[in-house]
């Protein structure tokens, strides 16, 4: 997926062919030169022009705009999101918990394990269902998301209130579409 920023100039006689949208390309005819090796669709797109790589990129940004406040707390970002989770709702399984956060349980044990030795949160098999390893905050776990309740970005973004809502609402809409085109095809 991709959104381009580029526009392509028409020759007068280049004009929509029937049926064609004015302003689309007909990428079916071989424009190529005598000798020469005609470019796929599409090849003319640079990274810059693909939606991924600017989502990709904006949450390297964000990483690097929270480092100073993760670094204050000693946590990494994966670690600081599982507070806030757990802040959010105490008492969860580890696949709710894998869930919320979109991480599968080999990828979130290791964060509860380090969180849980440096005093953050409990881990507990639930007596009803010992299969089920149920997490929690400790004291300490919700004194640190208290304290870590500074660390606000919006400003950062050079966006208004407003638009940083319509924006996170935009992107939470386009991630669901994404899962549940993916989800259709397996």
């Amino acid at each position: 997926m991709f959104v381009s920023k580029r526009t392509t100039s028409m020759k007068p006689n280049d004009g929509p062919k029937s049926g064609q949208a004015a302003g689309s390309r007909d990428n079916s005819r071989d424009n190529s030169k005598a000798g020469q090796k005609a470019k796929p669709p599409g090849a003319d797109r640079r990274l810059g022009d693909f939606l991924c790589f600017a989502i990709y990129s904006a949450n390297l940004a964000f990483g690097r705009a929270y480092r100073k406040g993760l670094e204050d707390l000693g946590l990494t970002y994966p670690q600081w999101i599982t507070i806030v989770a757990l802040w959010e709702q105490d008492d969860q399984t580890v696949s709710e918990l894998g869930e919320k956060m979109f991480l599968e349980s080999n990828t979130l044990t290791p964060i509860l394990k380090k969180l849980e030795s440096m005093g953050y949160l409990s881990r507990q098999r639930d007596p009803a269902d010992e299969r089920q390893v149920r997490i929690s905050l400790t004291e300490a776990g919700r004194r640190l998301r208290e304290k870590g309740m500074h660390m606000n970005l919006v400003a950062s973004t050079g966006l208004k209130p407003d638009e940083f809502a319509r924006l996170q609402e935009n992107v939470v809409t386009l991630r669901d579409n994404l899962i549940k085109a993916t989800a259709e095809e397996a």
